[in-house]
């Protein structure tokens, strides 16, 4: 019967992960959340995200296949001399390269944060409120005249900054960077198009690590076992193509703003149901409100 329940729940998971990561509303979030209301209230846990999300970067892999194959052989070729660096494709393979390096260092270096305090319902409500506001101001004040052709290297650098806030459950891989793109006067479709190219880099590599430590016996998997968080993947995999040509041509012609308000109403929920749950579990009675809520931040 557990087994069924497993199965099922990865599928629901699966689905959550493929429609939620492309959209700037935090895929992470929504597994934690979504894993907290199903009925074994399971976290599928940071091995889980990170596996799954293998799924929908290769769905990025195959929609963007014909630019990812131009900008892999335009860079090679500018380190032999058969291709300017000034090409534009070249170009980009530096972006994507620089963009990449906050995340991966911060990655390392916060790895135990990302497995345990940062999946915190809590922090998890709070960055959902928060970087929506973010979102709303760079998406209302922002310029957009700015195209892909336009990037610098002080400017990939300050997206893969932006990226590496998506650490924490709640930012959003795509919200920071497109927020980030929006404050510097780039459009949204060409935003989230370098936010896509951005992001595969840093989450093949987070989650072919994750797999390795899972499937070597170095990581606990979880309440999730191997089989069901493959078919998750499977499922991410499906549902997230599909995503990247909606977000694509949702975004060519209309604002961030249902997606801000989205983020404004869930956060103060989570955060409730978090401090619900807490309370609950040290005694209504024995902890009133200002000594749980005092220890949510210990």
């Amino acid at each position: 019967m557990l087994e069924g329940v497993e199965w099922i729940q990865a599928i629901i998971l699966g689905l959550v992960q493929g429609l939620t990561e492309f959209l700037p509303i935090s895929s992470s979030a929504h597994l934690r959340i979504v894993g907290q209301l199903l009925p074994e209230k399971a976290d599928p846990g940071a091995a889980f995200t990170a596996i799954t999300q293998l799924g929908t970067e290769t769905a990025v892999l195959l929609y963007f296949w014909r630019d990812i194959v131009r900008i892999i052989s335009a860079w090679f070729g500018s380190l032999t001399g058969r291709v300017k660096r000034s090409n534009p494709d070249a170009r980009m393979g530096w972006l994507i390269i620089i963009g990449s390096i906050p995340i991966g260092i911060l990655g390392l270096v916060l790895e135990d944060y990302i497995d345990s305090t940062f999946r915190s319902l809590w922090i998890v409500g709070t960055m959902l409120i928060v970087f929506a506001v973010f979102l709303g101001l760079a998406d209302r004040f922002g310029k957009e005249q700015r195209k892909i052709k336009d990037l610098t290297l002080g400017h990939g650098l300050v997206y893969g900054c932006a990226q590496a806030l998506a650490l924490i459950p709640g930012v959003s891989r795509s919200g920071g960077t497109i927020m980030a793109g929006l404050f510097m006067g780039y459009t949204r479709e060409a935003a989230a198009r370098y936010s896509f190219l951005l992001a595969l880099p840093a989450v093949f590599t987070s989650g072919l690590y994750k797999a390795f430590k899972v499937f070597t016996g170095h990581e606990a998997g979880g309440y999730y076992g191997i089989p069901s968080t493959l078919l998750a993947t499977v499922i991410a995999f499906g549902v997230g193509y599909l995503m990247i040509a909606w977000f694509l041509k949702y975004v060519s012609s209309n604002s961030y703003g249902l997606f801000v308000w989205y983020r404004i109403l869930l956060g103060p929920g989570v955060r409730g149901y978090f401090l619900l749950e807490f309370r609950l579990s040290l005694g209504a009675q024995k902890y009133p409100f200002a000594v749980y809520r005092k220890r949510v931040f210990l």
